[in-house]
């Protein structure tokens, strides 16, 4: 989750800069609803009772003000503190990336109208008056499509994703954003590090988000099917519930008490073993946790709610996090390069919450966590642990879960992929 909410950020923030060169805004966009795209200097007709205006698009670059943006311009006379930061820009929040599209009536006049999309769901504008500069923010009114996709999983979600799910369904930053959200919502049923067979199958059905202009993103995931092994594995999502999004066919929660994992990781460099050999010591003991491979600074995550007993350096675990839960349970976090803020001993912490991060202090040979799950004190293979069983839907949601199963199913379970608009 951490990384790649992460990884996903660069992406845009890539795209974003390349829209200032290109012309071409980074969202993919469905081929038969595309304008043409903007150009560095392209004129577009206004509304009908407005002026055509030739555009520039211009990116804000790390570290750069606004002011310096505007400077380069030659825009004077806004004064961003004379509006409201929650509604217009806050220039003291502004990220690297966001794409300013600078509008002239004639290529030899001053700039008279600026729009930055700040969010995929707002659109600011900024326009040159007699009085000065007024400002002025839109809604963009995304509409939601539902998709199904199907298809063998061999190896991994996302090449299976990649190879079997065409550009047009979904592009390849959305694949891989499709791939982490799917695994997020199975956490707590399987280990798709262990768990996939050559063979299994996977059905999804999910939103995709599309703009006026014909920009494409995912939205939420609403169902899937998941084949593994032979056994089926079902998520249907139910907002109603404050008890978590997803339930089992039955209206059980997917949601349990711990994580399978902390952490998302390349590989499992260690496992739960009565008898492993230490790289550094040199000696057979045991390996009373899991061993995540991760690249430095990786965010760990509270497997579960508890409360934090100590959050320092403990010998050879480097800097580490422990944590009480219910039920006699502690969990360990070892060799972290540093601490989530406010994590410390007494300070209480949910499923999911950071309190970590990635490293290779103690007796560490590189970079990776160190998980373990104890009860009552003794050790226990966190990957192997029974987890239980979710929570029950409360007989008053009842009726309202089976009729969004009931049509969720339908739509799952066809026999070849569409799309079905809503």
């Amino acid at each position: 989750m951490g990384r790649l909410r992460l990884a996903l950020a660069f992406v845009v923030l890539v795209g974003a800069a390349l829209a200032a060169r290109t012309g071409r805004w980074p969202w993919h966009r469905l081929g038969d609803r595309t304008r043409p795209a903007l150009a560095a200097a392209s004129v577009f007709p206004a509304a009908p009772a407005g002026p055509a205006f030739i555009e520039t698009l211009d990116t804000l670059r790390r570290g750069e003000t606004v002011g310096a943006l505007l400077g380069r311009h030659r825009i004077t006379g806004l004064d961003l503190s004379r509006f409201d930061p929650r509604t217009v820009l806050d220039p003291r929040r502004l990220r690297a990336g966001l794409v300013f599209a600078i509008g002239r009536t004639r290529l030899d006049a001053e700039p008279s109208r600026i729009q930055v999309q700040t969010t995929p769901e707002r659109l600011v504008t900024f326009t040159r008056a007699a009085a000065g500069w007024e400002a002025a923010s839109e809604a963009i009114p995304w509409t939601s499509e539902t998709v199904r996709i199907e298809g063998r999983i061999d190896n991994s979600l996302y090449e299976a994703f990649d190879a079997q799910v065409s550009d047009d369904q979904l592009d390849a930053g959305d694949r891989v954003r499709l791939a982490w959200d799917l695994a997020d919502v199975f956490a707590w049923q399987l280990d798709f590090t262990r768990d996939i067979q050559p063979g299994d199958r996977f059905v999804v059905l999910f939103e995709r988000l599309v703009s006026p202009e014909g920009e494409t993103r995912l939205g939420r995931i609403l169902a899937s099917d998941l084949t593994m092994g032979g056994k089926l594995l079902t998520a249907i999502r139910f907002d109603s519930a404050a008890t978590g999004a997803f339930f089992d066919a039955d209206g059980n929660s997917l949601r349990r008490a711990f994580l399978r994992a902390p952490v998302e990781f390349r590989r499992i460099s260690s496992g739960f073993s009565s008898a492993r050999y230490h790289p550094i010591l040199g000696t057979w003991r045991h390996h009373e946790g899991t061993d995540y491979a991760a690249a430095p600074g990786t965010p760990v995550m509270a497997a579960g709610d508890g409360v934090v007993l100590r959050a320092g350096v403990a010998g050879g675990y480097g800097n580490l996090v422990e944590i009480r839960h219910r039920n006699g349970i502690t969990t360990r976090y070892g060799h972290l390069r540093g601490f989530a803020r406010g994590v410390h001993a007494g300070s209480h912490v949910s499923q999911g919450q950071v309190v970590g991060y990635v490293g290779s202090t103690g007796l560490a040979t590189g970079p990776h966590l160190h998980y373990e799950f104890r009860v009552n004190g003794a050790a226990r293979d966190s990957r192997r642990v029974d987890l239980g069983h979710g929570a029950a839907l409360s007989p008053a949601l009842r009726a309202a879960f089976e009729r969004d199963r009931d049509r969720m199913l339908g739509l799952l379970r066809l026999n070849q992929a569409v799309a079905i608009a809503n």
